[in-house]
């Protein structure tokens, strides 16, 4: 007989998941009568500071075990992890979580959770659907004003073509300057398009001006890039935007700035006030010179992106403090929030003072992070970060699903852990974060979704420009692309097409997962099904806030609860070679599944979300 605690179960933990500050919290461990439990310690660690200690009390008995309760609650916010020490007939012993009988001692710690009583994220951001946009690959409409883009440049005029990818062969570095001139007015004239995909928000990949296409270089926080539009043209897309119900949040880089930009200026591209024309520009404090002007610290070794002092004053009073700072700039132009580039690489307490200012100009609008890993316990550089805790951020990018969904599909896992890896971020992010979480299947970091779904194409980049799937590879992929998108819209949080997902884009990794949206040549079995699925997931609450509870995982199979007060779905997917039944009154959405008896039978490459 085994100790008996599951975390993950009401019947064991109340509430489930995170605690606020001051929240009672109650646990129950059933101990086997025969072992004879003297008494039980809750032990909560911590990174900082001694252990805590909570005594539990026997609560009474039931069949073969003792029932023993504990009820705490904690006043400060943090992270905290906990074990059991039992004291029985026999001696005293640790028991961790997934312990055995033969060895109590094994396993890992649980995680708790302690946040700000106050931590709310905006509700218009919980289980809307996504759209993540490149801006220079998605439409065009019209001409820009180019006199004042960065260059050297080259516009393509090959709509769709393979983004360039080789060397300059004068500088020998791959300088990603063509550009397709996807512009701001291309993407305003293609939001009905996105509101018939039942899309809520729109993510733009930066449009600052730069001199790259990826614009991850700034050179004017304040300023959209020449190619991209003009400040009237930004306006007038969020406006249309928001006319249509959708919201629109922006890629803020603050780690870095171009070295070909108005503060740093290496080149001599802008004129006086910039780093290289002297120490006393008024942004020399913000970068760290070990030679003046030529050695300085970049982002990961690449010299044309100066790293900023983020906490150094002036750069605090341009981001985020001045009247006319960039967060202030952005908001009011129409912009609804920000994604942090590389959050984990930006001081806890740059984001702590860029969410408050954030929320005073607008108490609605959402900061999200790029964290690719389980955000609530996340160690970067040695320290281990507060994104919750101390309600620093309202989301992040749910990467840990992508990676588990891929590897279910592609049959390295047969569900155990796809299983595990929901209830693991539902337990260990607040509620109201999982419900805004963007769940991606591509972006533009990663493959593209099809292509992943069949191999992982490793090669040079010559080779990866020419993988294209045969006929049979991409039939393949579209069926799992089907059991994939059926779980990112099913999911808890916020479903996110990369563009062109949704046309049967296919491509390896950066720049080839960049390509041009193929108006025209549009896979319409693609987009429909993502049509579907967003109307699916905006017409059913459940699948919008909804808690989740995996009920089974493994064998190929997948079958998982998502509930409210007032509904109960239930979202099957069967990669087995086995049919798989579920109990449900009727079907929201299924393949290859029939109705059978009180419930339904999901055929084997089937999925359903069935009403119960």
């Amino acid at each position: 007989m085994r100790i008996l605690f599951d975390s993950r179960e009401l019947e064991y933990k109340q509430p489930f998941g995170t605690l606020t500050a001051a929240q009672p919290c109650v646990l129950h461990v059933k101990t086997p009568k025969e072992i004879e439990t003297r008494s039980i310690q809750l032990v909560l660690e911590r990174d900082e500071g001694p252990a805590l200690e909570f005594p539990f009390v026997w609560a009474g008995g039931e069949d073969a075990y003792d029932v023993f309760r504990c009820e705490f609650s904690m006043d400060a916010n943090g992270l905290y992890f906990y074990w059991f020490r039992v004291t029985a007939r026999s001696g005293t012993f640790r028991l961790f979580r997934q312990g055995s009988g033969t060895n109590m001692e094994a396993g890992d710690r649980w995680q708790l959770s302690v946040l700000p009583a106050d931590f709310t994220v905006p509700e218009a951001f919980r289980g809307r659907v996504m759209y993540q946009i490149f801006p220079d690959r998605f439409a065009r409409q019209g001409d820009c004003d180019l006199r004042e883009k960065l260059r050297p440049f080259t516009l393509r005029e090959d709509w769709g073509g393979v983004p360039e990818y080789r060397p300059d062969p004068v500088s020998g570095e791959i300088l990603c300057n063509d550009f397709f001139g996807g512009n701001l007015r291309g993407i305003e004239s293609k939001l009905d398009y996105l509101h018939g995909l039942g899309v809520g928000v729109v993510y733009l990949n930066p449009i600052s001006m730069a001199f790259s296409n990826h614009r991850y270089d700034t050179a004017d926080y304040k300023r959209p890039d020449p190619m991209l539009g003009t400040e009237d043209d930004f306006r007038s897309l969020c406006r249309a935007a928001h006319r249509l119900g959708m919201k629109v949040i922006l890629d803020g880089v603050y780690s870095h700035t171009g070295a070909n930009s108005v503060y740093f200026d290496r080149w001599g591209c802008f004129g006086n006030g910039a780093v290289s024309r002297g120490q006393n520009s008024p942004y020399y404090s913000w970068y760290t010179f070990h030679h003046f002007p030529d050695k300085y610290d970049c982002w990961w070794g690449f010299a044309t992106l100066p790293n900023v002092n983020e906490l150094d004053e002036s750069y605090l009073d341009y981001i985020i403090r001045d009247e006319d700072s960039v967060i202030a700039h952005w908001l009011r132009l129409g912009a609804d929030g920000f994604r942090l580039d590389v959050a984990d690489e930006l001081p806890d307490e740059f984001i702590r003072r860029f969410k408050a200012r954030l929320r005073q100009l607008d108490p609605n609008a959402l900061l999200m992070g790029e964290v690719w890993e389980d955000a609530s316990n996340k160690t970067a550089y040695s320290v281990r970060r507060r994104y919750f805790t101390d309600g620093e951020l309202d989301s992040v990018m749910n990467y840990p699903w992508r990676t588990a969904i891929l590897d279910f599909l592609r049959e390295r896992d047969d569900g155990a852990a796809l299983g595990e890896s929901i209830m693991t971020i539902a337990e260990h992010y607040p509620p109201q974060v999982l419900h805004a979480l963007m769940n991606p299947l591509s972006t533009h970091d990663t493959p593209r979704i099809l292509t992943a779904l069949i191999g992982d194409f490793q090669g040079d980049r010559e080779y990866q420009a020419g993988v294209r799937l045969s006929w049979e590879q991409r039939e393949l992929a579209f069926e799992r692309l089907k059991l994939a998108a059926f779980l990112q819209y099913t999911l808890p949080g916020c479903p996110c097409i990369f563009y062109g997902d949704e046309a049967g884009m296919e491509g390896c990794k950066d720049p080839f997962n960049r390509g041009c949206f193929p108006w025209g040549r549009e896979d319409g079995r693609f987009t429909e099904f993502f049509r579907t699925l967003g109307q699916l997931k905006n017409n059913t609450a459940a699948l919008q806030t909804g808690t989740v509870r995996v009920t089974a995982a493994g064998g190929g199979k997948l079958v998982f609860l998502r509930q409210t007060e007032d509904q109960t779905i239930l979202c099957c997917v069967n990669r087995s070679g086995d049919p798989l039944w579920a109990e449900a009154r009727h079907s929201l959405l299924s393949q290859n599944a029939h109705r059978d008896g009180s419930g339904f039978t999901v055929r084997p490459g089937g999925f359903g979300c069935f009403e119960v």
